[in-house]
């Protein structure tokens, strides 16, 4: 364990995503390795019988998680001392988090996770857990108090 070379780190923009941020940084900047926050926004579906032709509903998604990312980039990068990456993909948060860190070469995935249990977790389900049956490399989960 340890001495990785691409470190991707999954956030939501939580507090349990903070503290995989403050993980990831930590060791990008201890073991020198690149680091890349990736977020996942879910793309809008229309709702009930309305058809809608033509219309770009991951647009103003895509904005606001932009616009979320910028303080996020800025912390990770101050935290670690050097420039970090980023990448934001529209769909499912574990398939698309865990496909982008295959796609960037990333050796361990840090993720956060809110610590649901019973039935808030049969009906939320789990990222994190999906994260780490789902990953090809290592995965750190951080979870605070």
């Amino acid at each position: 364990m340890g001495n990785w070379k691409k470190i991707c780190c999954a956030v939501d923009f939580s507090d349990p995503s903070r503290l995989a941020l403050y993980q990831a940084a930590d060791l990008a900047k201890r073991d020198g390795a690149e680091l890349m926050l990736v977020h996942a926004y879910e793309v809008p579906r229309p709702s009930g019988d309305l058809m809608v032709a033509a219309v770009d509903l991951t647009g103003p998604a895509a904005a606001e998680a932009e616009k979320s990312m910028i303080g996020w980039v800025a912390e990770a990068a101050r935290l670690r001392g050097a420039p970090v990456k980023t990448r934001i993909v529209a769909g499912e948060a574990a398939a698309e988090v865990t496909k982008a860190a295959a796609q960037a070469g990333c050796d361990l995935l840090v993720v956060g996770t809110h610590g649901r249990t019973g039935v808030k977790r049969l009906v939320l389900g789990s990222v994190a857990e999906r994260i780490v049956r789902e990953a090809h490399c290592d995965v750190l989960v951080a979870r605070g108090p």
